[in-house]
């Protein structure tokens, strides 16, 4: 049987699953927004493709992927069983995203010298290589609780403009809050990556949630959690600090299918945390 909790997930997509609800082989939204981590479901041993490449599909035939935040055309989903085909198409709705403006950070930060940005580069990549991992769990499906309590200071898709000088969109969610608040996993996952003392990230971790799901915690005062260590939605993973580039006490929060940067709060039963 599907999980509770996975069944109130879909049940929140607004898909009406028919009685015989063992002859779906293909279930998806009919439209997402931009930046939205897609569910879908399908039969236990069918194989499904999404604009064209293969996506894993979990025990219980639920599968998952990430719509870019600048993604305009319809994603292609296909599943195959035995001589039955289905095809969908999932339609993206735009967004209007915030421009921020950032001032007063000292100019080694906002243009890094060369040694600091090859440092970059290589954490960077260490990040990559943890969210280029694939496991067949399926914890993303019951929804992400928020982590933390706070007051969100920048949200999914603003650009950020840093003493005058266009930077990249910030594809994730700051939330500010006294330094030392406990940050709590949103979802059962195992940590795939610690990473100390970061130059723009601070300490940092990230948690595989299953089928190249995974969210990151960014700027944390402490760690309370060890590479490979297996979470409960609910535990402290960490506490709220201001390392690596922040102007103050906060938790960037970031949602991943693989490198592609997802919204947090699109999964999340409420679009704006609880308050301290």
């Amino acid at each position: 049987m599907i999980a509770r909790r996975e069944l109130l997930a879909l049940g929140a997509l607004g898909w009406m699953l028919p009685a015989r609800a063992h002859d779906l082989l293909l279930a998806v939204p009919a439209a997402v927004e931009q930046g939205k981590l897609v569910l879908g479901k399908t039969q236990p041993g069918a194989k499904v493709t999404v604009d064209g490449a293969p996506v894993e599909v979990g025990a219980h035939g639920m599968f998952t992927f990430g719509i870019a935040y600048d993604r305009t055309k319809a994603a292609r989903v296909e599943a195959r069983m035995g001589g039955r085909v289905a095809h969908r198409h999932v339609d993206v709705m735009p967004r209007i995203y915030q421009v921020q403006q950032i001032n007063g950070l000292p100019e080694n930060e906002v243009s890094p010298p060369p040694q600091v940005l090859q440092r970059i580069h290589e954490e960077a990549l260490a990040i990559a290589k943890a969210r280029a991992q694939e496991t067949n769990a399926v914890w993303y499906a019951a929804g992400l609780d928020w982590p933390v309590a706070g007051i969100v200071t920048s949200v999914y898709g603003s650009q950020r403009v840093l003493d005058g000088k266009p930077r990249a969109p910030h594809l994730g969610i700051d939330i500010a809050a006294p330094a030392g608040t406990p940050i709590r996993a949103p979802a059962d996952g195992v940590v795939s990556l610690i990473g100390p003392n970061y130059v723009l990230d601070g300490n940092l971790t990230l948690l595989d949630h299953g089928q190249g799901v995974s969210t990151c915690y960014v700027h944390q005062n402490r760690f309370e959690v060890k590479l490979g260590q297996r979470v409960r939605r609910g535990e402290k993973i960490g506490t709220i600090g201001a390392t690596g580039r922040a102007t103050g006490p906060n938790l960037h929060w970031g949602l991943n299918w693989f490198q592609v940067k997802l919204d947090p709060s699109l999964s999340t039963p409420t679009p704006l945390p609880p308050r301290t």
